[in-house]
């Protein structure tokens, strides 16, 4: 599985079409700037220092943008735990941060900093780190044009996303446990199961059913706590129209993925107590038999 997607995306201001006709797909000046950024990546060392990078008033601008739409919709849509780690992560409200600031925010309350990432990273690579607390994060911005939506990753949803879990002690540990999983297994087979589950928890978790999340209020209500659909503005106002499957670690080996396009079926946890239990007892003993044991076998991803 790929940690780089793309998605259809419904904005405030229509439809767009598919990932590949997106406008930072076809501008020869934001292709240049980005791929200036991902080449600042090649050979870069898990834990050294990110460059810094002299983000342009249009980023700064498109920042702006999203923290405005996001901070509305993770307060209508967010569960508690994400709008408690949320208080303490490093987003500032005006400016595009560097990899250095939000790791000096972030390692006193978990010990986690971001590392420096072009775009894919390979899963030994992505996950093993997550237990030394380095993080993969890449630092170019989405397009100007659509800025509540990009079709791939970009310093906003690392920032957005990952940043608010990672400013969690709860959440982090829950990185750390694949980290510690990853860093046992040696077949890519393997890996890829532990992948598929990370996806579909820290990347497209949400709280669901009765007693979801620690509020009173939430009972009943689907509330996103994944990463990718806290830095989707479209994913986070559709919550309620994807199909919730019960939390269930077989199942999410067994399902498909959509890489382009929202994801149709989601997994909800009860409570943050669930979700932690849950992974805890599928990662924990997990080695390179595991799947084969328990008959897990990952399908393909739609990536139509």
């Amino acid at each position: 599985m790929s940690h780089l997607w793309s998605r259809t995306p419904v904005t405030p201001g229509g439809r767009l079409g598919r990932a590949a006709q997106h406008p930072g797909r076809c501008d020869s000046r934001y292709l240049q700037r980005r791929d200036t950024l991902v080449k600042l990546a090649r050979g870069h060392r898990v834990g050294d220092p990110s460059p810094t990078v002299d983000y342009t008033e249009d980023e700064h601008a498109t920042w702006r943008t999203v923290h405005g739409a996001l901070g509305r919709a993770h307060r209508a849509h967010a569960c508690r735990e994400v709008l408690d780690a949320a208080e303490a992560a490093p987003i500032p409200a005006d400016h595009v941060p560097q990899h250095a600031e939000v790791g000096a925010r972030l390692k006193p309350l978990t010990g986690f900093e971001f590392t420096l990432a072009g775009g894919f990273v390979e899963n030994r690579r992505f996950l093993g780190s997550m237990e030394r607390g380095y993080f993969h994060a890449v630092q170019f911005v989405r397009h100007p044009s659509v800025p509540l939506y990009t079709p791939e990753p970009d310093v906003i949803h690392d920032v957005f996303g990952h940043g608010i879990h990672l400013a969690s002690p709860g959440f982090a540990e829950l990185y750390r446990m694949f980290g510690r999983a990853a860093t046992r297994l040696t077949t890519p087979e393997a890996l890829d199961v532990i992948s598929r589950v990370y996806w579909f928890t820290l990347e497209f978790g949400v709280m669901a059913g009765a007693g979801a999340g620690t509020n009173p209020d939430e009972v009943n209500e689907v509330k996103a706590y994944g990463a990718a659909l806290l830095s989707s503005y479209g994913e986070l106002e559709r919550l309620g129209a994807c199909e919730v499957r019960e939390l269930d670690v077989r199942a999410m080996v067994a399902t498909p993925y959509r890489v382009s396009g929202y994801q149709p079926v989601l997994f909800g946890a009860r409570c943050m107590n669930h979700l932690t239990d849950t992974l805890a007892g599928f990662l924990e003993d997990f080695d390179d038999d595991t799947a084969g044991r328990l008959g897990l076998r990952p399908v393909p991803g739609d990536r139509s």
